[in-house]
């Protein structure tokens, strides 16, 4: 009979639930074994733990094979991403195994940009004036008011994770799309261009040729729908963990601002409160 006790952890076991779309899979040295991506409802509290089983169970996976776990930490959702870093905790303790907190943004990059260049039909007029540089990928997450949740990472193709050259965070669109124009003109002037801009997520409000209008004679434009698929967050997972997990007990949501609730109580006493 096998021990798997003695045998090397090398599975991981991913969760993310910062969207509507609730994520998770089992990967091993950089393959994925199982997924499960529920979209729509977002009665995550309820349905993750069952998923979780289920996935376990269709990859063949015990909690004694898992070297860790890693849990999507927004922003996004506030309520929805603190219920997978909570579970992710807790089975971590439960387990004994590492944990680390990915970024859903990156995630989102990651899969937006493989499901573009994989199936390149943009919904944009695309403007082919790119450069020769890696493709800019902008993860979009609408957080209401015209403002998004969103980066900037670069990418020479879909095999490698995109890196991040701006930081998460909640912006107003139109400022945004200001900044990436700036951004722009810095590359081409430094001779480094990208060869196109990529948006990705939820882009059937903010990614909308209007929208993005002050971009469209800089770059190369393209605007891929996307909901986030809980594979990007094992493989990045799977790198940071074989690099360094986060330390347990402080492992938190990144909410990028206030939650509603208190933006109001803040609002009432100080007046206003500006997007971060």
């Amino acid at each position: 009979m096998t021990n798997h006790n003695k045998e090397p952890r090398k599975r991981f076991l991913a969760l993310d639930t910062s969207t509507a779309t609730l994520g998770v899979a089992v990967t091993e040295d950089g393959n994925i074994l199982h997924e499960i991506n529920a979209s729509g409802e977002r009665n995550h509290s309820v349905h993750l733990l069952p998923i979780i089983e289920e996935a376990l169970r269709a990859s063949g996976t015990t909690a004694a094979m898992l070297g860790g776990i890693s849990v999507g930490v927004g922003p996004g959702s506030y309520t929805g991403t603190r219920i997978a870093v909570t579970a992710a905790k807790t089975l971590a303790w439960a387990w004994k195994v590492p944990v680390a907190g990915i970024s859903s943004l990156h995630a989102l990059a990651w899969g937006g940009l493989n499901m573009g260049l994989t199936n390149p039909e943009g919904s944009l007029p695309v403007t082919e004036t790119g450069g020769d540089g890696p493709d800019w990928i902008i993860p979009l997450m609408d957080a209401r008011r015209g403002q998004v949740y969103t980066a900037l990472f670069a990418a020479a193709g879909e095999e490698q994770a995109p890196v991040r050259l701006v930081p998460d965070g909640i912006r107003l669109m139109t400022d945004w799309v200001q900044q990436l124009a700036e951004h722009l003109e810095q590359a081409s002037a430094q001779g480094a261009p990208p060869r196109a801009l990529w948006f990705v997520g939820e882009t059937a409000q903010h990614g909308s040729a209007e929208s993005l209008r002050p971009l469209l004679e800089l770059g190369s434009l393209r605007t891929v729908p996307y909901e986030l698929e809980g594979r990007w967050t094992g493989l990045l997972g799977e790198k940071q963990l074989q690099a360094g997990s986060d330390e347990l007990h402080s492992l938190i949501p990144n909410y990028t601002q206030l939650s509603e609730a208190e933006a109001n109580l803040r609002r009432s006493s100080e007046g206003s409160l500006k997007p971060q």
